[in-house]
């Protein structure tokens, strides 16, 4: 019988809220821990990837990503990361969804966030306080979720079928050979990655892809280098994606990034 996997648990902070800052240099990765209290990670600049047993997060810069709490979670860096944290005791944001997610950060928020971590502890026995509390949570309840989340099948041949295409971005073999290697028919896949990740298998790949462009511009790569290894034959085909999703290009999105 295997053991139970073993997760840190953070010990819980005093104050209601508290708000951290910290530098991080590129490829840095906090290992996998969770806190008592709910946590918004957000980044000032570059990248930061989150993973969870259920999916992965990629949060760019101007967003951040939601953590329940209690939530299993590791953190990993591309770029140097200026991260900034809020933790706050557990459910005091009850609008926001009890599972991870990315979202946009309002110019309110982002200078609050900077902010508060003036503040470092924030207790609502501070008149001061307490109205900065009460502004942070009503700018919590109105932000807009990204769709910047990569669900993790759990049906053993829909997660071969994931830990293939993660492998190797480049490889230009079709997703009907990733499905026969995996031991299904790409009709059986479909449906299962539909089922469990609620996208299609065409949709999940192309999510990964942009996923690991957001990594690698992050790190200083050049446009057509990360259009290739995120499997793109062309840096204009992966420009149009990457302005679909995101809706700007990559260089006016990282330059925009570096100016606030």
């Amino acid at each position: 019988m295997s053991k139970k996997r073993q997760v840190h648990l953070c010990p819980a902070l005093p104050s209601p809220v508290t708000a951290l800052a910290f530098d991080v240099e590129h490829g840095h990765v906090i290992a996998e821990h969770m806190h008592p209290e709910d946590q918004l990670v957000y980044a000032c600049q570059g990248v930061m990837t989150v993973c969870t047993s259920t999916g992965t997060w990629v949060v760019p810069a101007q967003r951040a990503v939601w953590i329940p709490a209690r939530t299993p979670h590791s953190i990993q860096m591309s770029g140097a990361v200026s991260m900034r944290t809020i933790y706050l005791r557990a459910r005091m944001a009850q609008r926001l969804p009890r599972a991870c997610c990315v979202v946009n950060v309002t110019p309110l928020l982002q200078h609050l966030i900077i902010h508060l971590c003036a503040h470092g502890k924030l207790s609502r026995r501070s008149k001061v306080h307490a109205h900065l509390i009460d502004v942070l949570i009503d700018q919590l309840e109105t932000v807009q979720a990204v769709a910047l989340q990569l669900p993790s099948p759990t049906d053993a041949r829909a997660a071969r079928v994931a830990a293939a295409l993660q492998s190797d971005l480049a490889d230009s073999r079709s997703l009907e050979w990733a499905c026969r290697r995996a031991g299904a028919s790409k009709r059986t896949i479909e449906r299962l990655f539909r089922q469990e990740t609620r996208l299609s298998l065409g949709k999940w790949r192309q999510q990964l892809r942009l996923m690991r462009s957001l990594q690698l511009l992050a790190a200083g790569e050049k446009i057509s280098h990360a259009a290739l290894e995120a499997g793109y034959n062309t840096p204009s085909a992966f420009i149009a994606m990457f302005r679909k999703a995101l809706g700007t290009t990559p260089r006016k999105y990282f330059e925009s990034a570096s100016h606030h």
